[in-house]
């Protein structure tokens, strides 16, 4: 079900969503290029990053936005944000303060190595 939002109709026209109405994010610390984690966006939590430079997600298990750090204090100030040549994935660049995973770890690809 679509949530109502500000995002600019021309950013919005370029979006490829899912069946729920969201993007993919892939968030990478801006000066070292390590991918931090994957969250996901609609329309609206990416008009809230875009004009806030406050990484804005739209939790899909508890069907509400939020704000990275908001309650952790692990927050991320926004750097730069590009759209894939598909539409269906943003590239958030932050800078990251503390940790980015909800574990306590650094990024959420700690420890998972499947292949080197």
């Amino acid at each position: 079900m679509p949530r109502a939002s500000n995002l600019d109709p021309a950013v919005a026209a370029r979006l490829r969503r899912d069946g729920a109405g969201l993007v993919a994010a892939v968030v990478q610390q801006y000066d070292t290029g390590e991918v931090l984690m994957l969250a996901w966006m609609d329309d609206e939590a990416l008009h809230r990053t875009l004009t806030t430079g406050r990484a804005t997600y739209w939790s899909r298990s508890r069907q509400e936005y939020w704000v990275k750090g908001e309650t952790s204090g692990n927050g991320q100030r926004v750097v730069s944000v590009a759209l894939d040549c598909d539409g269906d994935t943003v590239l958030v660049k932050v800078d990251q303060t503390g940790v980015a995973c909800h574990t306590g770890a650094r990024t959420c690809f700690d420890g998972q190595v499947l292949l080197e």
